[in-house]
């Protein structure tokens, strides 16, 4: 297989894998829809706190930390402009690996009305590329109640399944890849939870100028008997 850096660099050719006009809010039939949400913290009323669990939380996000390395891994170029990144991410399963390609697409940092009154919202939404097992768009935010103080963790999906010409890989994935969709989405939050306990981890590309998400995550163990059966070039 090439180098990472070119591999991430292939995702720049590949375009979202479906029409937008025909999924979420416009077309809501044969897609699944998405909320989790689990309390980080809380800090004083109004904006957010210098250094404080928002701004600690908006860091960890950016660079794809609360991912459970055991289901999902990332690799994108950095430094580099949020919108517009081109992540090659690594799906797991058993003995298997599947090497798939989002786009970063839009960044949010506004205030909205919410359910309980005003929030400073920070994050960002990825889309699925062409080759992708999914097409879909996941949104990540961390979200602050001007009021009460209260920050909060968000994912935010829709998505269903892509047109998957192998048909093992198809009956594998109708049958395990919701639940392995819904497992991701549970240890996300756990994870995020338990690293807002920890010191701040910037984010470190290697030689190759690519981070390796989240950081600190070896080789797996079954490494080396895994296949790619989805490469973004496929």
């Amino acid at each position: 297989m090439q180098d990472l850096a070119a591999t991430v660099g292939e995702l720049r050719g590949r375009p979202v894998n479906y029409d937008e006009m025909k999924a979420p809010p416009f077309v809501v039939d044969g897609w699944h829809q998405d909320r989790r949400v689990v309390v980080l913290g809380r800090e004083a009323p109004g904006e957010p706190e210098p250094g404080g669990v928002v701004e600690k939380a908006r860091a960890l996000v950016d660079g794809y930390e609360f991912s459970d390395p055991g289901i999902l891994r990332a690799a994108f170029r950095w430094p580099g402009d949020l919108v517009g990144r081109d992540m090659l991410l690594e799906g797991r399963f058993l003995l298997l690996r599947f090497l798939i390609g989002v786009r970063i697409t839009a960044a949010h940092d506004e205030v909205r009305e919410g359910a309980d009154g005003p929030e400073r919202v920070v994050g960002w939404s990825y889309q699925t590329l062409h080759g992708h097992l999914e097409q879909g768009r996941l949104t990540y935010e961390v979200a602050k109640n001007l009021a009460t103080g209260t920050v909060e963790f968000r994912i935010i999906a829709y998505s269903r399944r892509a047109p998957i010409p192998n048909p093992v890989l198809r009956t594998g994935f109708r049958l395990f890849g919701r639940r392995t969709q819904l497992r991701f989405y549970r240890h996300a939050l756990v994870r995020l939870h338990r690293l807002m306990q920890a010191p701040p981890c910037p984010p470190a590309p290697g030689p190759d100028g690519i981070v390796r998400a989240p950081s600190g995550v070896g080789v797996g163990r079954f490494e080396k008997w895994t296949l790619p059966f989805v490469h973004p070039g496929s």
